[in-house]
């Protein structure tokens, strides 16, 4: 068999200010803070390992493209936490995907999102909506 990767291991986010990012990743979104250093910090949601690491040159403005991170919410928490986010974050695209969803920025301009879904419910969308012109492989 070919040599392939086997998941996704970890995202690092240049940011500005390890403190504040920190701050908002761990009281606005739950992750669980599992180290911090003066210039980083490992947080974990589910399987995801997030690591913020403090760049100079970290933006500080959204970058123009779709390119965004998207965490999975339960269908219990996704009203709260979603008013909770809109109120206080700066929303950079409305909701018109399968799913509920919520686009938010974090502090440091990285387009992120809320979604209750999954790829299984995505492909089953897709299946039962074939005129979106969407091939799905089993």
């Amino acid at each position: 068999m070919k040599a392939r990767v086997t998941g996704l291991n970890h995202i690092t986010l240049a940011v500005a200010d390890v403190e504040r990012s920190l701050a908002f990743y761990r009281d606005q979104l739950g992750l669980a803070v599992r180290a911090v250093w003066p210039n980083g910090a490992y947080l974990e949601a589910g399987p995801l390992w997030l690591c913020l690491s403090h760049d100079d040159e970290a933006r500080t403005s959204p970058h123009p493209d779709y390119t965004h991170l998207a965490f999975s919410v339960s269908e219990a928490d996704y009203a709260d936490l979603s008013r909770r986010l809109v109120a206080q974050c700066v929303v950079w695209k409305e909701d018109k995907s399968e799913g509920a969803s919520t686009y938010f920025l974090d502090p440091d301009g990285h387009k992120l999102e809320i979604h209750i879904g999954s790829l299984k419910t995505r492909l089953a969308h897709y299946r039962q909506n074939p005129s979106k012109g969407v091939t799905v492989f089993d």
